[in-house]
């Protein structure tokens, strides 16, 4: 399970290697995979992306490594690609820019024409957001949402007014909010990842930008909340498969579960430790079809129950619902389920 422990995504660390813990306990309480024990190795996915890929190779070349998962950022992904290709299976649920078809990885996560497209659409519609501002951390995922973002603001009569992208993990964001302000935007649409948007929101609540533009992340969980702080709260949706208040038969079990396990000190349930939940389940149903470990591509539909509620796996997408909620102090309140672009 490759998790951040470091860096910006290191505020979703804990809870993901919580979570991981709980999908082993799950899996081998249900016979485990292949009649076989599941193991959990954590490996620092907040560390440079050569050195995880080092790390994963040299478990997958022991034979300590028969599945790759976990949540970590796709510049990540593209250094576990060659790692995997032919050796074992790659379950990847976090969110994505989407396009990924290497050989021996399955991605569940949620996609921009799934989730940014119909958020934009919904805060046209429903909040007069029409001119937005993008800040973004420097990388592949924020970078080629980018690119989709042009291409639905011309679909939607949008306009963009300006953006900036900032060092992953380095950035100043008082400047960043600060033209963001100056461009008379409506919204801001959030591409960061874990401090990087924490930051910003602190920044906003700082300078009062709370009260200029709202702003949007399909990016932001619980554990970003709570570091934010509720004043930096003010004014930010968010979209997404699995929020941890959402009123559902499997959302409510992994949460029962999740405190059964680990406690009421245990690191807070997320949107995005929930992740490390759904790859494992994914890699499972997967083995269990192909029944060997190794080869288990399908061209067909594998659908299932998850705490998200009824995903359906294919190569090419990953049918599943998305939501779109707006923060409420330190959690999210779900206003309604979106439709695919």
């Amino acid at each position: 399970m490759v998790v951040p422990l470091q860096g910006p995504g290191g505020v979703f660390g804990p809870s993901c290697e919580a979570v991981s813990r709980l999908v082993v306990d799950d899996l081998n309480r249900a016979g485990g995979v292949l009649g076989r024990e599941v193991c959990v190795e954590i490996i620092d996915g907040g560390a440079p992306p050569a050195v995880v890929a080092r790390e994963v190779d040299a478990l997958i070349t022991a034979g300590r490594a028969h599945a790759v998962s976990g949540w970590h950022i796709s510049s990540v992904r593209n250094a576990l690609a060659p790692v995997v290709a032919g050796r074992a299976p790659y379950a990847y649920p976090a969110l994505y820019e989407g396009g990924e078809t290497r050989r021996d990885i399955y991605c569940c996560g949620e996609t921009p024409d799934g989730q940014i497209a119909p958020a934009l659409r919904w805060l046209r519609d429903n909040a007069g957001v029409r001119r937005w501002f993008i800040v973004g951390d420097d990388y592949v995922w924020p970078r080629s949402s980018l690119a989709a973002v042009r291409r639905y603001a011309d679909d939607l009569d949008l306009q963009i007014v300006g953006g900036r992208f900032v060092d992953l993990g380095n950035a100043e964001m008082a400047g960043v909010v600060a033209d963001a302000v100056r461009s008379g935007c409506d919204a801001v649409l959030m591409l960061l990842v874990g401090q990087d948007a924490v930051e910003f929101n602190r920044a906003c609540a700082q300078l009062g930008a709370d009260r200029e533009f709202l702003r949007f992340s399909p990016l932001m969980d619980e554990s970003m909340l709570l570091a934010s702080g509720e004043d930096g709260t003010r004014g930010l949706f968010a979209a997404a498969s699995y929020f941890r208040s959402m009123v559902g038969a499997g959302s409510m079990d992994l949460m029962q579960r999740y405190r059964d396990m680990h406690g009421p000190a245990a690191p807070p349930l997320t949107g995005i430790s929930e992740s490390c939940y759904e790859g494992p389940q994914l890699l499972a149903r997967l083995i269990h079809r192909a029944g060997r470990l190794r080869d288990v591509s399908t061209d067909d539909c594998v659908a299932y129950e998850s705490p998200r509620g009824t995903v359906a796996f294919r190569p090419d997408v990953t049918e599943q619902p998305v939501h779109l909620a707006v923060a409420d102090g330190f959690d999210f309140d779900v206003l309604t389920t979106l439709g695919r672009r």
